[in-house]
Parts: C-alpha cells; structure tokens; sequence
C-alpha cells in the first residue's frame, strides 16, 4: 500500500497517475475534498481508498497500520499559497502535520519521501541545499524551510528513507483547480483563449521586461524522480528539483504562443504587493540529486510547454 496526501491535487494526482501505469493501485489517497472539482484528477485512475486529511491525522495519531502494510508514504499535501499570511493556518498544515507523518515513519520504519519547495531560498543567489543559503520570503516558505530543518536533526540517525524534495517552479496537467497559484504556462494559456493575448510583468530587480527567470520544470520530471526514489530506498535527504537551468518568462510567454500558432506578447505594471517578495531568478543546482544516482532527463521549457499545451487541448475536447 501506498499512501499519496494531496493526492487530488497537481503534483500528488500526477504521482497517483504514474503509479498506475506502474502496476500499482493499492493505493490510498488523502486529500481536502472541501473543492469538488478536483476529482477530475483522479476519476481515471485506480485506487484502494481515500480519507479526508483530519481523518488521516487521526488515524496516524492512534498509531493506525490502515488495514495493510504501508510501502511509502508520498507526503504532497500543502497550504502553497504563497500569499498566505495567516501563520497559524500554514503551519497548521504544512509543519505540524508532516511532523506528524514524520513520526509516524520513524516509528514503523516506513520510506517518507515529502513536498519541500524552491521558496526557501527566497531572494538568494545560491540554490544548493545548505542551512545559510534559506531566507523564504513569505509564510509558506518558512513552513517549507522549518521542516527540512526539523527533518535534518533525523537524518544522521535515521533507519528508513526519509527524502525531502524542493520542487522548483513546476508547471503541467491537473494544475487547473489552483487558481492564482497555477503555473504561469497555465495563465497564459487561459489568457491567450479568452483575449488573444498572454501578458507578463514588467521588468523589477534589474531584470528587463519578462526576462525574470526561473527554473520551470515540467510535472512528469517531477514524478519520475519521485517514481525512482521509491526504487532506491537507500537514497536520503533533502534534494533540489528543477531543471538545473533557468530560463525566462518570455521563453515560456514564446513557447504558448508558438504551441497555438497566434497572439500577442504585452507587458503588464509589476504588482506593489510583490516588490520585495518575488523571486525573480531561481535555478536548481542539481549536484546532490545527481550525485545520489539520478540520471533521468527534465524538459526545456520549449518541450515542456508544448506538452503541456498539447494536452489541455485534449482535456478541453474532453466532454
């Protein structure tokens, strides 16, 4: 058994997909369900069960085996707004709960591979996964940096795989139910069908207009890197993973509108509520993820977007 949290959602839907195809389906699924329009994800897979996330934490509380032998635990689940400043609300979810789940692993000896996430590097420079090189921005990056710190005081002393991963800026299918916080390959797709038009800031942090820069990694990179963990028990920690290339928002701007065949690119004001809070340049040094023996490919934004264009117009064809 394998149990996936946020298994309705983007990244977590995609692990449950890959999965399948995989052979498994004994999967258990836990999710906030309180958006029902995210059962679209999963309607096409196969899965042994699904619990509510406060059910779930219960559940581990009262030390539950969940009516099986539980292989892994692919801990996705997440408040990942990033302009969410109620506090106790984020760590509620993003810390404590996976403390609990950490817990849980340690005690029965259960692999625990988890979401961390690029925003604990917030404006730095250095993108490798070292304690002075985290200075999160916002909230959900603390949340994000206070785990992997909580989960470093274990990994010395470990018995099970524990492994961390900080996903860069990830974009592809089954992101449509997170609004604001969709990929802007998904924006600007939406935005190209409803007026002709994608649009992206203006320049800030002496970057030019949409020449930020982030590293955009497409979601089945992401889950194939999950997929080969889970193969490799004896791999622990905490790994970057993106690309290990940064490219611009005009790339991605460029890639939609060459996938469509039409449009036009306008620069947009940069938001005030966003200075001194964006990032404006990110890319994963892959050297740990690499050195643990990893060897799969990640898509170019130009590859990845096409994809990823590609397949929404299937899903829009969708009845």
């Amino acid at each position: 058994m394998i149990v996936v949290t946020g298994g309705l959602g983007f990244i977590g839907s995609n692990i449950v997909h890959a999965l399948n195809a995989d052979g498994y389906d004994d999967i258990v699924v836990v999710d906030d369900f309180t958006d029902g329009t995210k059962f679209i994800n999963i309607a096409d897979t196969s899965i042994a069960d699904y619990l509510d996330k406060d059910e779930f934490l219960d559940r581990l509380r009262r030390g539950d085996s969940f009516g099986g032998n539980v292989e892994a635990i692919l801990h996705q689940g997440a408040c990942s707004s990033t302009t969410e400043w109620n506090g106790r609300l984020v760590m509620e979810n993003n810390f404590s709960y996976s403390r609990e789940i950490l817990h849980y692993c340690l005690q029965r000896k259960i692999p625990l591979i988890y979401a961390s996430s690029a925003a604990v590097y917030g404006n730095g420079a250095a993108f490798v996964e070292e304690r002075q090189n985290e200075a999160p921005l916002n909230v959900y990056g603390y949340s994000k940096t206070l785990f992997d710190q909580y989960v470093r005081r274990f990994l010395p002393s470990h018995q099970t795989q524990i492994v961390g991963l900080r996903y860069f800026n990830v974009y592809g299918p089954r992101e449509q139910h997170k609004g604001s916080m969709a990929s802007v390959a998904f924006h600007l797709r939406d935005q190209l069908v409803a007026e002709g038009v994608v649009k992206l800031f203006e320049g800030c942090d002496g970057y030019g207009n949409g020449e930020q820069r982030r590293d955009f990694v497409y979601v089945a990179d992401v889950v194939n890197v999950i997929v080969w963990l889970m193969k490799h028990p004896g791999v622990s920690g905490i790994f970057n993973v993106g690309t290990g290339r940064s490219q611009s928002f005009n790339d991605v701007a460029q890639a939609v509108l060459h996938a469509h065949g039409h449009g036009e690119l306008r620069y947009i004001p940069f938001p005030e509520h966003l200075k001194g809070r964006y990032q404006s340049f990110t890319e994963a040094d892959l050297t740990r993820l690499r050195a643990a023996g990893y060897e799969g490919d990640f898509h170019t934004v130009e590859s990845g977007v096409d994809l990823y264009m590609h397949w929404l117009q299937g899903a829009s064809n969708t009845p």
